[in-house]
């Protein structure tokens, strides 16, 4: 599935447009994810004074064409790496947002983007910025058609930029 280039809609804040509400209970949120016929879920794990998680919701996060491919194709959220609210994992084993982030999944640097089947695997991680809206497209694009697989997103990503 290709992603067309990216035209200058105005910005829509991400916390409206981009995440979606959770009650933090992962294994319905894959759930919700296979209903709908969605890849899976896809968590961005941010802190507080993150500058390059402000960086990513003001300046990729908060593009419309962003904004509706992302929900086209995963259930969308956001968790606190550094959080105590309660959740539960895909197994359902109940923990805070920091157990989950920094035991679990090894989150050491944010913005980390994850990527989780609608079983609950991880499918890929991402961690840091994207360039710009364009390449976190592509990066969307890079799970939803597999090239994961077979690839690293660098690979791909140069291949896209060649192609134009």
């Amino acid at each position: 599935m290709a992603v067309a280039k990216i035209d200058a809609a105005a910005p829509r804040d991400p916390s409206e447009y981009f995440f979606q509400d959770s009650f933090g209970d992962l294994a319905e949120e894959a759930e919700a994810a296979k209903a709908s016929g969605l890849v899976g879920v896809m968590i961005m794990f941010e802190t507080a004074d993150c500058p390059w998680c402000r960086r990513m919701k003001e300046t990729v996060l908060n593009n419309t064409e962003v904004q509706q491919y992302y929900q086209r194709h995963f259930r969308v959220l956001v968790l606190n790496a550094e959080g105590d609210a309660p959740m539960s994992d895909f197994q359902g084993k109940d923990m805070t947002e920091k157990t989950f982030a920094l035991e679990a999944h090894r989150v050491r640097a944010t913005p980390l983007f994850a990527f989780f089947d609608t079983r609950g695997r991880l499918l890929l991680k991402y961690t840091g910025t994207t360039r710009n809206a364009q390449e976190f497209l592509w990066l969307g694009e890079f799970v939803v058609d597999g090239h994961y697989l077979n690839e690293r997103f660098s690979q791909y990503k140069r291949r896209r930029f060649a192609a134009g």
